[in-house]
């Protein structure tokens, strides 16, 4: 993915100790490869992301229980399709 086809959340905000950030995307926008030293969560809401995980990629959707990203391991989420929405969520004080 391009970095240039990096997006930020649409909605983000803190919930009882979670941070939640949710992404609008069209096809081919996301979050370029990268890395954190704290686990999160995300899933799909709507359309379809690729989730790219130390080199392999799944393909979720709203029917697809959400996916840990663990601490330092690199990830990379790209829209497969236009109309998309995902959403990740941290632990509060981390990710936003």
């Amino acid at each position: 993915m391009n970095t240039n086809d990096n997006i930020s959340a649409i909605h983000s905000f803190i919930y009882d100790g979670a941070s939640i950030a949710i992404h609008h995307a069209q096809k081919g926008q996301g979050l370029a490869k990268h890395s954190h030293k704290y686990s999160h969560a995300t899933f799909c809401c709507a359309g379809s992301l690729y989730v790219r995980i130390e080199g392999k990629e799944i393909l979720i959707d709203k029917t697809t229980q959400p996916i840990n990203l663990k601490a330092n391991e690199w990830h990379e989420l790209e829209a497969a399709e236009d109309g998309t929405v995902f959403v990740n969520v941290f632990a509060e004080g981390k990710g936003m």
